[in-house]
């Protein structure tokens, strides 16, 4: 992600392989929840190289193809555009680097909307049971209190399947464009059935859990 060779090779070696490319998914992050004075130069330049850089440029490298495809989708895992200054305090670095993201959807959305290629965003209500999560946040006794990373596969996939044409610009909130879709018990995607789930960052105030989901103590 850091290398912008080796990207344009793998890029290009998909397309070769797989006779195109359809869907790019932007997922690659660098995460430091550190303050301004305990974030070192490197960790910065880590963590923009690959979330905003990496995320520019593999779209970049992808665009080509995507024209001559029937449908085409990017989607970055990055969050609403939220400018709440609550998101950023106590680690601005990492806010800065992961928005970024979020600021190509904006951009490519309305740069490429003519050529019908969808630019969205996907970020998860919740914190997700991943290997990340379990690391970061203190152990596996806390991973009860997240969903299973397939709610945001499922998310992904319902975006997908829309015309791309007509679906782009969005930043999507998992369990709420879910919702929207129709889906209605999302207990299957607890790693515990039953337990207040753990909330994500970026998620804005504005943004209501669908029926019967419990954020937190709430």
């Amino acid at each position: 992600m850091r290398d912008v060779d080796s990207i344009r090779k793998g890029v290009e070696t998909t397309a070769v392989t797989f006779g195109g490319i359809d869907i790019v998914v932007n997922n690659a992050s660098a995460i430091s929840m550190t303050g301004t004075l305990a974030t070192d130069p490197k960790r910065f330049d880590l963590m923009h190289q690959v979330n905003g850089r990496g995320t520019f440029l593999t779209s970049q490298a992808c665009i080509p193809h995507l024209r001559r495809s029937e449908n085409p989708h990017i989607l970055m895992l990055s969050p609403p555009l939220d400018l709440s200054p609550h998101w950023f305090q106590g680690h601005v670095a990492y806010s800065m680097a992961k928005y970024n993201m979020s600021l190509c959807v904006l951009g490519m959305a309305e740069e490429f909307r003519g050529e019908g290629i969808a630019f969205n965003a996907l970020w998860p209500r919740t914190a997700i049971a991943t290997s990340a999560v379990e690391f970061a946040l203190t152990g596996e006794n806390t991973l009860r209190f997240c969903r299973r990373p397939e709610i945001m596969a499922d998310a992904a996939h319902r975006v997908f399947t829309k015309p791309a044409r007509d679906f782009t610009g969005q930043f999507l909130i998992d369990d709420t464009f879910l919702f929207a879709e129709g889906v209605e018990d999302f207990s299957a995607y607890s790693v515990e059935p039953g337990q207040p789930l753990m909330p994500d960052f970026f998620v804005p105030a504005t943004s209501v859990p669908p029926p019967g989901v419990t954020i937190g103590g709430s």
